[in-house]
């Protein structure tokens, strides 16, 4: 199987007529949303399990955003 370099992919998508490329780089933006999306539920998910199991503490959002801004 050869490997695909961005480079290689890069001449590919040149290649191809403007209208395609357009609807590429659509797809593309959707499928990294996707991504995103997946990513971001499966962490929340986590984050619940973990908030359940006693392992993250409640603390005032005040509290939360003052030790976010300090960088803790």
């Amino acid at each position: 199987m050869s490997t695909m370099t961005l480079d290689r992919v890069l001449t590919a998508v040149e290649s191809l007529p403007d209208d395609e490329q357009a609807m590429l780089e659509e797809l593309l933006r959707k499928r990294r949303v996707e991504k995103w999306r997946r990513d971001t539920a499966a962490e929340g998910r986590k984050a619940i399990r973990n908030f359940r199991a006693g392992r993250v503490k409640s603390a005032p959002v005040e509290d939360v955003i003052a030790r976010l801004h300090a960088g803790i």
